[in-house]
């Protein structure tokens, strides 16, 4: 039998399948993660809370069952977070690709997220009842993730110049083509 890691850390919350229950379960993740030691704007805590929130709205849209709870549980496990959304529903199942939504659709676009942020994602059987869990894995140092903090380059000169120019003092309606010089244009 194959010997699972103990999680270093873990939570476990159950939550009303309505939208309120989802947008709960973000915020109490996202507090979590800040508890953690991964405060609100690190990479990891902003991409969790979107991968929870989509997760979690999903469930909410599409794994609801009248009278029936959503679970979620983020476990940190050798450097790597696990985020699982489980709902009662088993007959409606994720692609395993997410489809290209339709540019004019105002919805679609959740998996995508959950597939770029991410390093895995997948969904399996609930274990205990009918019904599946969503996941998707994130380790806590990304390297080369697209949501790894950046360091701003150096201003220029111009960019500081135009940062304390004062739009008082200036002609607010000039544009540098239209700049005269001894009262004709150049």
């Amino acid at each position: 039998m194959p010997q699972h890691p103990v999680p270093e850390r873990e939570f476990t919350m159950r939550f009303t399948s309505t939208p309120r229950g989802a947008r709960l379960a973000r915020r109490l993740v996202s507090h979590r993660l800040d508890d953690w030691g991964h405060p609100y704007t690190s990479p990891i805590n902003e991409a969790l809370t979107l991968i929870t929130a989509e997760l979690t709205a999903n469930a909410v849209r599409h794994g609801h069952v009248p009278g029936r709870d959503f679970h979620v549980q983020l476990t940190l496990v050798e450097d790597t977070f696990r985020i699982e959304v489980t709902d009662t529903r088993t007959e409606k199942q994720p692609p395993i690709t997410p489809p290209a939504p339709d540019s004019l659709s105002e919805s679609g676009r959740g998996l995508l997220l959950v597939a770029a942020l991410a390093d895995d994602w997948g969904v399996s059987p609930r274990r205990t009842a009918p019904g599946k869990t969503v996941w998707a894995e994130l380790p806590v140092r990304p390297k080369g993730h697209p949501l790894t903090h950046r360091v701003a380059p150096e201003p220029t000169e111009l960019d500081l110049l135009l940062a304390t120019a004062s739009p008082l003092g200036d002609d607010l309606g000039s544009r540098p083509e239209d700049a005269t010089h001894e009262g004709r244009r150049p």
